[in-house]
């Protein structure tokens, strides 16, 4: 659905439905990578909540300089950000390895392809944030270079290099434990 409505601001349209949509369109995005930055499920739940508050309280402020989802993921960055400089968070919440609670299907080739995923992924989380950050935003969120680079506030050039790099890194990894690179 194009948000149109958002860059003329034209009238017509609750602000209670418009956040609606927002929130079945982009909510699942706005959670993932909520979930990636913190690594923690309750943590990015919060997030995702305080998000779509933010976007509420701001949203005939969208000016139509980006896409809807870039503007949605750098709002949720910078709550991160916020969370993770305040004194309750740098006190109360542990920092732990995650670990995944699920099941997976009796059929080996399923079972086998579930493993492979989750060890990439495992990998994936145990990147840098700068690394894992872009990665995440180039091949889960599907961003281009340009709407990456001004969601991080860095240039294109460096984008491109910690995106190289990342997928150096888990190349190597894979290498070392002897599964084929992606």
């Amino acid at each position: 659905m194009a948000f149109e409505y958002l860059k003329s601001l034209a009238g017509g349209m609750d602000k209670n439905e418009i956040l609606s949509e927002l929130m079945l369109t982009y909510g699942e995005d706005v959670w993932n990578y909520a979930f990636f930055l913190t690594r923690q499920p309750m943590t990015a739940d919060d997030i995702t909540q305080d998000v779509f508050m933010k976007v509420y309280e701001r949203l005939y402020s969208f000016r139509g300089e980006a896409s809807i989802k870039t503007w949605l993921l750098t709002i949720t960055r910078n709550t991160v950000r916020d969370q993770w400089r305040s004194a309750w968070f740098r006190r109360v919440v542990p920092s732990g390895v995650l670990k995944r609670d699920e099941t997976v299907a009796s059929a080996e080739s399923q079972a086998l392809s579930a493993l492979v995923e989750e060890d990439v992924w495992k990998l994936v989380l145990e990147l840098p944030t700068k690394l894992r950050e872009v990665l995440l935003l180039h091949a889960h969120h599907q961003l281009s270079y340009v709407e990456i680079a001004e969601l991080l506030g860095i240039s294109v050039g460096t984008m491109k290099s910690r995106l190289s790099r990342a997928r150096a890194k888990i190349s190597q990894q894979l290498e070392t434990e002897g599964r084929d690179t992606l």
